[in-house]
């Protein structure tokens, strides 16, 4: 289990503790970040209501730069879009800059099916490649790795023994392994963290080279991007870029802020000769004008998995799904099925920490509410689960049962109960082999009559 993994914890709280800080800091120094951050929400909530129109100023801006726009339904439909471009131009090897929507479509599974060999560029993307495992977190999918597993996972993909201690030596190893695969690139892949609907321009943010790498080298460059990552002009995309760093990793702006506006031009002295966009649906447009709606204006900034105490704990990978933390606890059984991902919504303190933190003041805790209330009125929650919970709210509803349920109850643990905790057999354990704690002699109701509190 995560939380039983001492390394995993050691690294979950490094990371995320230095993200919180560095998150506090970079706010504290933003004029007016607080009312920054209320414009911005009303910025997203105007774009959304009017996301048809926005887009298809953006699909005209976009093909008039030269740039080929595609528009896809589903995953499934995403991943056939890129496939065809790679195979009309015999494409073997496609680089990747880091991008939450092709993990979500599963886009390089579809192009190892077809015999195209993609390669993760972003460090943190290519160490969990190496390692074949999924991201643990929106923005550093490889913080649950400690520097010795990266060491052994450069050691066995170089071919020789790479120490742990010199981080320099395995950037530099890094560096030179990748470098073949960009300049043998025949397509490179991105995602974008908007889109900006008056020049139907794509922004991209990275702190690694790689990504105008991925970009500008290989010939062809495809942008798979989520359909609400659209901006109406660029004072709007100025507010987005302000607080989107600064919500992630602390920084007033990340070191490579890249616009794509159509293929290289002419005189350009690099850049690719086609540039396609993949404006990828896959259940967003469900959302719109529903209860749910308010999710679509989540930037993927991170910042909500830093602060909250669950994810904090279990790590990115007990989601299952490439979206995890409280973003992920909403977006993922909103996008690909509620009776999919029934944990994720219980999986939450409802703290508030995560809307307290959210650049766009997203109500999470407000969504995850909604999915347990639909949980149960779809009837997804197994029997045994219902009938407690059944049984729990009929006992707390009736005050005179209530008392009468905790006497009985402190007189049936008796037999159980030691230092405090029950000592039950694991089958009737509902708490998953931890203790469970045993009743207190008194009730608060009790204590509080008797005035010993």
């Amino acid at each position: 289990m995560a939380i039983a993994d001492a390394r995993l914890q050691s690294s979950l709280e490094g990371a995320t503790g230095r993200f919180r800080s560095a998150r506090e800091a970079a706010l504290a120094e933003l004029p007016d970040a607080d009312e920054m951050r209320d414009y911005f929400k009303q910025l997203r909530e105007a774009t959304l209501a009017q996301l048809a129109r926005h887009l298809e100023t953006f699909e005209a801006n976009a093909s008039k730069a030269g740039a080929q726009v595609h528009w896809a339904g589903d995953a499934q439909e995403a991943s056939r879009i890129v496939l065809d471009i790679a195979r009309s131009r015999g494409v073997e090897i496609v680089t990747k800059s880091k991008s939450m929507a092709t993990e979500e479509i599963r886009l390089n599974e579809a192009l190892a099916e077809a015999g195209i060999t993609p390669v993760e560029t972003d460090l943190g993307e290519w160490i969990i490649q190496l390692a074949q495992e999924p991201p643990s977190h929106i923005i550093a999918p490889a913080i649950h790795k400690t520097k010795e597993q990266v060491a052994d996972l450069f050691s066995r993909e170089s071919g020789k023994p790479l120490s742990a201690a010199d981080i320099p030596q395995l950037t530099a190893e890094a560096r030179r392994m990748l470098r073949e695969k960009f300049l043998a690139a025949g397509m490179g892949v991105s995602g974008g963290n908007m889109m900006v609907a008056e020049t139907g321009s794509v922004v991209l943010v990275t702190n690694e080279g790689n990504g105008r790498m991925v970009t500008s080298a290989p010939p062809v460059h495809v942008a798979v991007i989520g359909i609400e990552k659209i901006v109406p002009d660029w004072n709007g995309a100025a507010v987005w870029l302000s607080l989107l760093a600064r919500s992630a990793t602390g920084q007033p702006m990340s070191i490579y802020t890249s616009v794509i506006t159509g293929p290289a031009r002419a005189d350009d002295p690099d850049g690719p000769e086609e540039v396609h966009i993949v404006l990828l649906d896959n259940g967003r447009s469900r959302l719109v004008n529903t209860e749910y709606e308010e999710v679509l204006q989540c930037i993927r900034c991170g910042a909500c998995l830093n602060i909250c105490p669950v994810y904090r704990e279990a790590g990115g990978h007990a989601y299952g799904s490439p979206y995890s933390g409280p973003i992920g606890a909403v977006v993922s059984p909103l996008l690909f099925g509620l009776e999919n991902y029934p944990a994720l919504p219980q999986a939450s303190t409802l703290c508030g920490a995560c809307l307290d933190v959210c650049p766009a003041r997203i109500d999470l805790p407000r969504m995850l509410l909604a999915l347990r209330a639909e949980e149960v009125e779809r009837r997804l929650l197994p029997w045994h689960e219902r009938i407690a919970e059944e049984t729990a709210a009929a006992v707390l509803a009736r005050k005179r049962v209530m008392g009468l349920s905790g006497k009985a109850l402190r007189v049936l643990q008796r037999p159980f109960a030691r230092d405090n905790s029950l000592n039950v057999p694991d089958k009737l354990n509902p708490a998953d082999g931890r203790k469970l704690p045993s009743l207190a002699k008194k009730s608060f109701h009790q204590l509080w009559n008797d005035g010993e509190v």
